[in-house]
């Protein structure tokens, strides 16, 4: 059987994470997996750039600019030759967009990779914000799921700074 740790693959592309970012991505992850009783699928992250980012909102969303984050279900677009079991698809996470949304909330880089992370998770999981009324829901999930990572976080100590 495979530890919690393998239904994340993490890589960095054009930035270097540090690990209590990497920490941070891995833990939201594995709590939105588990909030949505999907603790058996995984997901692709890749922690990139601005410039990174832009290119890829712009060649598979048709937006040209750089986001905060995308995600790319298994399901949608052009079709995998051979998808492993449990595999949920790919989020990709600008870091410094991170850096700077944290820093206007008045919160940690790593504390905004947690909440990208969770959005990103929960797009996968088949949840969008485009109408209201699937919008209430997603917040509500990203809410509950924080607010349970976050209460995780204080009761043992924040070692991060999130």
């Amino acid at each position: 059987m495979q530890n919690e740790m393998d239904f994340i693959n993490l890589t960095c592309v054009g930035y270097d994470a540090t690990d209590a970012q990497i920490e941070a991505v891995r833990t939201a992850v594995r709590a939105a997996l588990s909030a949505e009783a999907a603790p058996d699928r995984f997901v692709s992250v890749v922690l990139t750039d601005d410039d990174t980012i832009h290119e890829y909102n712009r060649d598979y969303r048709n937006v040209d600019r750089a986001t905060d984050v995308l995600s790319f279900p298994a399901d949608e677009g052009d079709p995998l030759l051979a998808p492993p079991d449990g595999f949920l698809g790919d989020i990709m996470i600008s870091v410094p967009r991170a850096a700077e949304q944290g820093q206007s909330l008045g919160h940690s880089t790593e504390r905004e990779l947690m909440f990208l992370s969770v959005h990103g998770v929960l797009h996968l999981l088949g949840y969008d914000h485009i109408e209201p009324e699937d919008e209430a829901i997603m917040l509500q999930k990203q809410r509950e799921i924080m607010s349970g990572i976050l209460e995780i976080i204080e009761r043992h100590g924040n070692q991060n700074g999130i």
